[in-house]
């Protein structure tokens, strides 16, 4: 950055001793934003989704939303715009939000102060019925169940994460940076007593600038395009990998039907999102159902080794199921195409956990796929996971709906696409999601009651023991039904709490703890922030692996090697290796391999790619104050081209100097 100084070149020349004081001239004209995230684009195959700013940042002057009623000074009568709006998190609705989306030509971008504390009314940015097109219920499958007709899931969705703006949006995350914006705000932006604003204003820059346009098809065939040794990439399909373990050994070298072999997959979600990048904290969509099944896994490990079930249970973590089922999808298309280690024809049943963290009355809700269940073997085996389930005895209770009515959303519909297998979803919801902050960024921590009494350390609320981990534990309890005949409740109380209380802890609140630092590889500890995990399939393997399960033959183990506990005295971790039956799998849509951009039976969702997202604040000035910087500018400039002219058309005369003859001597 060009560099001034605040002392004269004549003392910096002359005098050594002089202090001389020396600042960047970016830095004393921008404060920049460094905490952050940026609303970004998506497509899929018929469309764009999000939000974007030009190539060169948006800018605009700040102003605070007050009310919705302030809008008309932002949409029609304040008199400088386009406006950067500063959005209170209550404001934060697809009321403004469109509005603003309408008047977009007066609106440069929008920043919205995340909150402290999860808003009293309910808010759920995505659609009232969650994967509508990709689940099992279509013309094909019992239409009058489709769309959701017959029970809307989401009743709280609004749809505004599938909208398209043509501005940035993003998060503002830190507390000091949205005062500093507030008091440039008061200081410079707000009128006093009905006066008119006076020049210098406060303005803010934001940069999202994104790649990709159109739809998925564009930016594919876009990125196929090779004209130059570096080809530029403008999006990338969403895609992870799913994780899974058994309990039994499964040669996952040999691909395809295993012969004798009858599993349960016990399943879960792993994604969530939110409206912004990198916001989804997903507790109650994600978390709760992920958690329990990890719970299940380390209630039955012992289990399993003393007394091995009738099936194998594959416990199964999915990603990407927030965009059309992903992750289930592509293992059925392996399973189809004998690229898994089982085929369909070794799938016994599924049981699923949703989301089961606010459970009313202590009442889970076991829900079945009615058109499925015409079929009578199909009927009967349910009927039997149903009883299991209804006959724990626990403090925790268990039925299914009293009316007939589709499955919620959820992985099991990829599978009864397939063919009709015989499963149960378990939620905490009878009909519409209990969850009223769905896929947004208040599904925290706090409204999923994970609290801790103040004044405790960050150790010390890891191993707090809450509400919701004692919920967690009734509700994996009375899951032991997995085929198994062992009476587990007592054992996993026991052995089992801790696990529970760190694995909410550290998913939820601060993942950057002494428990996930010991198990993680040294490589991945990067992963690991003091926020809540924002990518979970990093770490649920660890935790799997702790769990996992029987001893296999060595060839169907797979090794990581940890960090290992910290000596009490010392910082020097005693790392070890570790081994297990803890698979990954791909979680990348068969559209991709197939080519087939826009597909209806397979997601194609993309994400753009970008330079870079930043925003910064600084004071404008006047526009007629530009304009006479810059006509001053240009006046000094062709004045010294002209004298730059005269001075070198006249240079013999002025730089002459008399020439001495040559039969001078001295």
């Amino acid at each position: 950055a060009v560099k001034f100084c605040d002392k004269s070149l004549f003392m910096f020349v002359f005098s050594p001793l002089a202090v001389v004081s020396c600042n960047s001239v970016e830095k004393k004209i921008y404060v920049n934003l460094n905490y952050t995230v940026s609303c970004v684009r998506l497509l899929n195959a018929t469309h764009q989704i999000g939000c974007q700013s030009s190539l060169s940042g948006n800018v605009g002057v700040l102003h605070v939303l007050e009310s919705e009623e302030n809008l008309d000074w932002v949409l029609h009568s304040g008199p400088n715009p386009p406006y950067m709006v500063i959005l209170e998190s209550p404001l934060f609705t697809r009321s403004i939000m469109m509005k603003l989306k309408n008047g977009s030509s007066r609106v440069a971008g929008v920043a919205v102060v995340a909150p402290n504390t999860n808003p009293a009314a309910g808010f759920s940015p995505h659609t009232k019925c969650p994967n509508e097109n990709t689940g099992v219920y279509s013309v094909k499958y019992d239409p009058a169940m489709a769309h959701c007709n017959k029970t809307l899931w989401n009743p709280l969705g609004n749809g505004l994460s599938y909208e398209e703006f043509d501005f940035p949006i993003f998060s503002l995350k830190d507390d000091n940076e949205t005062q500093v914006i507030r008091q440039c705000y008061l200081d410079h932006n707000r009128a006093m007593n009905g006066s008119s604003l006076q020049y210098p204003l406060c303005a803010m820059q934001l940069y999202s600038h994104m790649s990709a346009v159109t739809d998925t098809a564009t930016c594919m065939r876009r990125n196929d395009i090779n004209f130059s040794i570096n080809p530029e990439i403008v999006c990338d399909a969403l895609g992870d990998y799913n994780v899974w373990a058994s309990t039994r050994p499964l040669n996952n070298t040999a691909k395809g039907h295993k012969m004798w072999e009858s599993v349960v997959i016990a399943a879960a979600r792993l994604d969530s999102r939110s409206f912004f990048f990198d916001i989804a904290p997903g507790a109650e969509s994600g978390v709760s159902g992920f958690v329990t099944l990890l719970a299940a896994a380390h209630a039955l490990r012992n289990a399993t080794q003393e007394a091995q079930p009738n099936r194998t249970i594959l416990y199964t973590f999915f990603q990407g199921e927030t965009f059309d089922y992903i992750g289930s999808s592509r293992m059925v298309y392996d399973m189809e195409n004998k690229q898994f280690a089982l085929d369909l024809d070794n799938v016994h049943s599924v049981l699923e956990i949703g989301q089961v963290g606010l459970r009313a009355d202590s009442r889970l809700w076991l829900h079945s796929d009615p058109v499925s269940r015409r079929n009578n073997s199909v009927n009967e085996e349910v009927c039997d996971l149903c009883l299991h389930s209804a006959a724990t005895g626990l403090s925790v209770s268990v039925q299914e709906p009293s009316f007939s009515q589709p499955l919620p959303p959820s992985s099991f519909q990829r599978f009864l696409r397939a063919r009709p297998i015989p499963g149960i979803v378990i939620e905490d919801h009878q009909s519409a999601f209990t969850n009223r902050f769905y896929e947004s960024m208040y599904d925290n921590a706090e409204y999923l009651n994970v609290s801790y009494p103040p004044n405790l350390s960050p150790e010390e609320q890891l191993e707090f023991v809450t509400d919701t981990a004692k919920f967690i534990l009734f509700s994996t309890v009375s899951r032991g039904h997995l085929d198994t005949d062992t009476d587990v409740s007592s054992c996993f109380v026991f052995s089992a709490i801790s696990q529970v209380t760190q694995m909410l802890y550290s998913f939820l609140v601060q993942s950057n703890n002494s428990w996930f630092q010991q198990l993680i590889p040294s490589d991945l500890k990067s992963h690991l922030s003091n926020y809540s995990v924002d990518t979970p399939m990093v770490l649920v393997p660890l935790v799997l692996t702790l769990n996992a399960i029987s001893p296999p033959p060595p060839q169907m183990y797979s090794y990581m090697w940890v960090q290992g506990v910290a000596p009490p005295n010392g910082t020097e971790r005693e790392g070890y290796c570790i081994r297990s039956t803890v698979r990954l799998s791909k979680a990348l849509s068969p559209a991709f391999d197939l080519r087939q951009y826009t597909s209806d039976d397979y997601s194609t969702w993309t994400e753009s790619r970008w330079k870079s997202i930043k925003g910064r604040i600084f004071l404008v000035a006047s526009h007629e104050l530009e304009m006479l910087t810059l006509g001053v500018g240009v006046g000094v400039l062709l004045t010294s081209l002209l004298l730059t002219y005269i001075i070198s058309s006249k240079a013999d005369i002025l730089f002459s100097s008399g020439r001495e003859p040559t039969n001078a001597t001295y």
